[in-house]
Formats: C-alpha cells, sequence, structure tokens
C-alpha cells in the first residue's frame, strides 16, 4: 500500500478517472440506463392507421419483433418459451396523460383511474403486450397478435413464466361491477364477437 504521500499523489489521477466515468462522451454527466431507454427493435403488425386496445385472438395478418443486429444473442433459449411479454412505446398516442380516463371498451360514462386502466394515455407511454413465441429467424421473432402499430418501438422482451406469471385468482377489477361484464370480458379477451 502506497505510503501517506504515495496516496496524495494518486488523488488528482482518480478524481479524474471518476470524473471520466460519470461523464458522457459530450462532456455531459452519464445518464443512468433508465432514462435514456433505447429501442432494442421495431414491432411489425399490419396496423398503420387503427390498432386494437387489446390483441385479437386469430387476427389476421403478419406478426413479429424485429431485433437490432447487436440484440440478436439475447434471443438466445427465447423459444424453449410459449410465451413472452414484450414492453413498447405507445409512439403515436396523442394527448395530454389524465389521472382519471374513459377506458377504451368501457360503456359510455365509466371513469377510473389510469392506473386501473389500459389506456394508452399515460405518465410514462410504456405498452405491455403478452405474445406467443411462433418461430425465431435470426432477428425475427414471429410471435402472435399484437396490439401495437407497425414500427412501434420495443423496450424490452421478457419470458412469460408458468406459475411465477399466473394468477388465477386476479379477476377482473372494476368490470365485474358492470351490468354488461360478460360483454367486456371478451373484449378484454381479445375474443371477436
Amino acid at each position: 500500500m502506497p505510503d501517506l504521500e504515495g496516496r496524495r499523489a494518486m488523488r488528482p489521477a482518480l478524481a479524474l478517472t471518476l470524473s471520466l466515468l460519470l461523464l458522457g462522451s459530450c462532456g455531459e454527466p452519464a445518464q443512468p440506463a433508465w432514462r435514456t431507454m433505447n429501442s432494442i427493435g421495431r414491432i411489425r403488425t399490419p396496423y398503420t392507421t387503427d390498432a386494437p386496445h387489446q390483441p385479437v385472438r386469430d387476427a389476421e395478418g403478419s406478426f413479429r419483433l424485429e431485433l437490432r443486429p447487436e440484440y440478436v444473442a439475447g434471443l438466445e433459449r427465447l423459444d424453449s418459451f410459449r410465451y413472452a411479454y414484450v414492453l413498447w412505446a405507445f409512439d403515436r398516442s396523442e394527448g395530454k396523460p389524465a389521472m382519471i380516463v374513459h377506458p377504451p371498451w368501457a360503456p359510455p360514462g365509466v371513469r377510473v383511474g389510469v392506473f386501473a386502466s389500459r389506456s394508452p394515455l399515460r405518465p410514462s407511454p410504456i405498452g405491455l403486450s403478452i405474445v406467443e413465441i411462433l418461430e425465431i429467424e435470426g432477428n425475427v421473432v414471429h410471435v402472435s397478435s399484437l396490439d401495437a402499430f407497425d414500427g412501434t418501438p420495443i423496450y424490452d422482451i421478457k419470458p412469460y413464466i408458468q406459475d411465477l406469471d399466473t394468477r388465477t385468482d386476479a379477476g377482473f377489477g372494476w368490470v365485474d361491477e358492470l351490468p354488461d361484464k360478460e360483454h367486456l370480458r371478451l373484449h378484454i379477451q381479445g375474443i371477436a364477437h
């Protein structure tokens, strides 16, 4: 271990090293990863002007996740799972988020807190879908239907794990209080009717 004089001499080098670690390439303070989330790819769907509010079972068209080349290795063994979560951006939602909203498929007059809804107008515009993994080819993950526009940025993919991600007692929340709850459940489940 250096003596006291040697430690004092190391301080400027340590300070410089620490400041370089904390600074970005432009001399700006480095941002934590959560502040600078980058898209890992794009969602490809047939929806260019209108998208459903929930995934529709047996929807027509091709649905896939196209990852940027630098993330392809992250797909290793994803095909061992049947389902995955896809986190994506509501990049085309227009309007200002409100704390009280009318859910898109709810009857007129129903208003709930934004965090008790699946409204696309959110304080942090993050979408979440569960998809079935059909096939993986290189940087492309072919999936079941998605409720996002073509070209939507993807932020993450996570495996859906049996027992860990299943809560059989979850219920339907405020939907169970509505007179037409059976009809709304079909919308929630993406079942055409």
